[in-house]
C-alpha cells in the first residue's frame, strides 16, 4: 500500500447501513494511521443497483462492509468480490446463521424488519436529528436540552460519540474547546454529571491531526499539528474539566464503542438498558 493512500469503504446496506457503518468504524479505529473515506449506499434491495455499486467499487478498489438480509444479493457480492480480489466483510448472514442452526428456523429475509414504527425508534431518530442540529456547538442553546454534552478539542472524536450515543436514544450536544474561543455561558448551567470531557494524548493527536491536514491535501505539517500548540490546547481543557468537575475521558488508543461504555456507566444506564443500534 502506497504511503498516504486513501481506501475507500463501500457501506452497502438494504437498511440505513448504521450496522455496517458502526462496525466498519470500529475496525478503522484500530488503525490510526490509515485514511479511509467512507461511502454508503443504503436501502440497496435490487440486484442491478447492487452491480452497479460493486462495478464503482471494483474500480476504486474499496473494502465493502455490508448488511443484506436478502441471500441472493449477499451471493452477488461474495461472488463479485472473490472474482475481482476485493476485500469485504458481511456484517449480518453469520449473525442469522447461527440462530438458524439453534433455532432450526429460516430468518424472514425482510429489510428494514426491524426498524418497526415503536416509541423507541421514533425515540432514536430523534436523538439522531439532535445530535446533528447540536454538533460541534452550533447552537449553546442545545447544552441545556441535552441528556449528555460532550467537550473536546478538535479531533477527540466529539461528533462520531455524539452520534454513536444518539443511535441508542440519548440526546447529545457537543462543543470544541479552544483557548481562543469564548465558552458559552449555558455550559455553566449544566449538571456537571452530564458534562463528558475528552482528552487525548499529545502525540496521538499531533498524528491524528496530521492525518486529517493530508486528507485535506495540505502540509502534514502546521499549527494545528504543532506538539506546543497541542499540549496548550489539552491543558486549557484539562483545566475546564476541573473547573467544571465533569468526567475526563482519555480517548487515545480507545475505540468508540470503549468511550461510550464509560460514559454509559458513569450516567449508571447499562449497554442492554439502552436501545441497541439497528440497521
Amino acid at each position: 500500500m502506497a504511503e498516504n493512500e486513501q481506501i475507500e469503504i463501500f457501506i452497502i446496506s438494504d437498511s440505513s447501513g448504521e450496522t455496517s457503518l458502526t462496525v466498519a468504524q470500529t475496525a478503522v479505529a484500530q488503525f490510526p494511521d490509515l485514511n479511509v473515506k467512507y461511502q454508503r449506499f443504503p436501502f440497496i434491495q435490487t440486484a442491478s443497483i447492487l452491480k452497479g455499486i460493486l462495478d464503482l467499487a471494483k474500480k476504486k478498489n474499496a473494502v465493502l462492509y455490508y448488511t443484506l438480509v436478502t441471500k441472493s444479493l449477499t451471493e452477488q457480492i461474495r461472488d463479485f468480490t472473490a472474482e475481482n480480489n476485493l476485500q469485504a466483510f458481511d456484517c449480518i448472514q453469520p449473525a442469522m446463521k447461527v440462530l438458524s442452526n439453534r433455532s432450526h428456523l429460516e430468518p424472514a429475509a425482510i429489510p428494514s424488519m426491524n426498524h418497526s414504527l415503536t416509541d423507541t425508534y421514533f425515540d432514536r431518530i430523534s436523538a439522531m436529528e439532535f445530535a446533528v442540529a447540536y454538533d460541534d456547538g452550533k447552537d449553546p442553546a442545545g447544552l441545556l436540552k441535552a441528556d449528555i454534552v460532550i467537550l473536546g478539542v478538535s479531533r477527540t472524536s466529539k461528533t462520531p460519540l455524539s452520534l454513536f450515543l444518539a443511535n441508542r436514544g440519548l440526546k447529545v450536544a457537543n462543543l470544541p474547546l479552544s483557548p481562543k474561543a469564548q465558552l458559552p455561558d449555558d455550559l455553566w448551567k449544566v449538571d456537571s454529571n452530564k458534562i463528558i470531557g475528552l482528552t487525548n494524548n499529545p502525540k496521538v493527536l499531533r498524528r491524528i491531526r496530521q492525518q486529517r491536514m493530508i486528507s485535506y491535501g495540505l502540509p502534514a505539517e502546521s499549527d494545528y499539528s504543532d506538539t506546543n500548540k497541542i499540549k496548550a490546547e489539552l491543558e486549557y481543557a484539562d483545566t475546564i474539566y476541573r473547573k467544571i468537575g465533569c468526567l475526563e475521558i482519555n480517548v487515545a488508543n480507545k475505540s468508540i464503542e470503549e468511550t461510550a461504555t464509560l460514559i454509559l456507566e458513569s450516567l449508571n444506564l447499562e449497554p442492554a438498558e439502552v436501545d441497541t443500534i439497528k440497521d
